[in-house]
């Protein structure tokens, strides 16, 4: 059994938190969500506010500051006020390719999914374990409920909190609010309970 929902929003939410705004990957989804109808087709009741914010976010004041937002929020060069990978969280030493991060590869490995990144960067980025669950909503959906309360949903509150206290920009405090209530959702779909984890972060 599929799960078009969290297909559909893992995909979107994945792709927004890992690609550059105007990346191929990002265009059609900025021009979409810059719309005002679009909260009618997520799958996930979300409030007006959040809505609200990532209009405001991609208005003509507010767009062209955007790709400074993601630099900011995902690249550097300063120190980010929401690290995207898991292990920061996760690992008492809250370093990049952690013990949690390892952990999470065997597991790929396990269930014959090729890597998620290159070989220089962690596979446990919040872009792409949203996207992975996507596949595997439509894929497997066992290894799906394993994914989130193992590897993502432990630490995934924690990041978004952090990345909407953090961002200067409204449209990925938007998106902040907006992954938080999708998890949530997913949480409950799935019956999910995650590990409990200590968080170092």
């Amino acid at each position: 059994m599929t799960d078009t929902a969290i297909a559909f929003t893992g995909r979107t939410l994945g792709s927004l938190l890992y690609h550059p705004p105007f990346s191929q990957h990002n265009v059609a989804l900025l021009e979409a969500l810059a719309k005002s109808d679009w909260a009618a087709d997520w799958p996930v009741s979300i409030s007006e506010s959040t809505v609200g914010l990532i209009r405001q976010g991609l208005d003509s004041t507010w767009r062209q500051q955007l790709a400074m937002a993601y630099q900011q929020l995902f690249i550097g060069p300063d120190a980010l006020p929401a690290p995207p990978w898991g292990s920061v969280y996760l690992d008492r030493e809250s370093v990049l390719f952690g013990e949690s991060t390892l952990a999470l590869r065997q597991w790929l490995h396990q269930q014959g999914i090729a890597a998620l990144s290159p070989p220089t960067e962690p596979e446990d980025h919040i872009g792409l374990l949203l996207m992975l669950a996507a596949w595997l909503a439509e894929n497997d959906t066992e290894a799906l409920a394993v994914l989130l309360e193992q590897h993502l949903l432990p630490w995934a509150g924690r990041y978004l909190t952090l990345l909407e206290a953090g961002a200067d920009h409204p449209f990925y405090q938007g998106v902040a609010q907006l992954a938080q209530a999708t998890l949530a959702d997913w949480r409950q779909r799935c019956r999910a309970e995650p590990c409990s984890s200590r968080l170092y972060c």
